[in-house]
């Protein structure tokens, strides 16, 4: 028998060995400690006194918190992967999270900037290259904003007015180089060329005065600034990526190659934008255009 304290922090350092990223152990590592937090107040001690209804009364308790159903559903997720993990290691002899059942989640319709929209934000940030620069990559490349602050300037492989970005990734498989076109590639290089510190052991391609990179919530706090210096209400960063594709698909540009250069895992992924466009009547076309 084994204590909740223990058998979370087995379960961690199986997630380590697995090479998960930084950011999925933060989470399964906060999740999982606020659900044995909960079942520690009912009296368990040892992983086998946990029982569904524990379970169950944890998510009813997120739900009056105001949880998100989105929240509530990784936390779901999440609960469900340390379960399956104890089962395996032997720990417990039944998985009572297989009864869990997810909250229902409502599919919202990506928000697809229009063009007057992207151009207003364009001309807000015209003076700050790097801000331009980050909004024309993350517009132009369909890339996340977590790929976008991972991007090194060896990543990208520049031709005069042609050019790709690589997209490393743990698994090899989802690897993949996205094509830059010529209104990105200026927008990176009036950055690099006349804005960007000239620190030599800076590697990433983005980054702040004194050399380091730009962290996520420093990107996602600019751009947002610029949305609303520019009118753009009710929108987040990803919805650039949103737009990325939902342009490309409407101006007819074959999904598959679309959906290859988003990372999509799934052509399903990209198929849903679909619905939410008007597809050009002119002849398909294989490579991206500039928004």
């Amino acid at each position: 028998m084994i204590k909740l304290e223990v058998a979370h922090k087995k379960f961690i350092d199986h997630l380590r060995e697995q090479n998960k990223s930084s950011s999925t152990l933060i989470a399964y590592k906060k999740d999982v400690e606020q659900l044995l937090d909960h079942v520690a107040k009912s009296g368990a001690e040892l992983v086998t006194q946990i029982q569904l209804p524990q379970l169950e009364s944890f998510m009813n308790k997120l739900a009056k918190e105001n949880y998100t159903p989105k929240s509530i559903s990784r936390k779901t997720n999440a609960t469900k992967t340390f379960f399956r993990f104890l089962l395996e290691m032997g720990h417990i002899k039944e998985n009572v999270s297989e009864l869990l059942k997810h909250p229902k989640v409502e599919v919202k319709a990506p928000r697809i900037l229009s063009k007057v929209e992207y151009r207003a934000l364009r001309d807000a940030a015209k003076d700050d290259p790097r801000s331009y620069g980050m909004i024309e990559v993350l517009l132009q490349t369909g890339v996340t904003i977590s790929e976008l602050a991972d991007t090194k300037l060896a990543d990208l492989s520049i031709n005069n007015d042609s050019g790709s970005m690589f997209i490393p990734k743990r698994n090899a498989k989802e690897t993949r180089n996205v094509p830059l076109n010529k209104a990105v590639i200026e927008a990176i290089q009036r950055y690099t060329n006349n804005d960007r510190p000239k620190i030599e052991k800076s590697v990433h391609l983005f980054i702040t005065k004194t050399g380091k990179p730009l962290l996520v919530r420093n990107i996602r706090s600019t751009i947002n600034r610029f949305f609303k210096l520019a009118g753009v209400e009710r929108a987040k960063v990803n919805d650039l990526r949103h737009t990325f594709v939902a342009h490309h698909l409407a101006a007819g540009v074959n999904i598959m190659t679309v959906s290859k250069i988003a990372g999509h895992k799934r052509l399903s992924t990209t198929e849903r934008y679909l619905q939410y466009i008007e597809k050009s009547t002119t002849e398909e076309k294989n490579e991206l255009g500039i928004l």
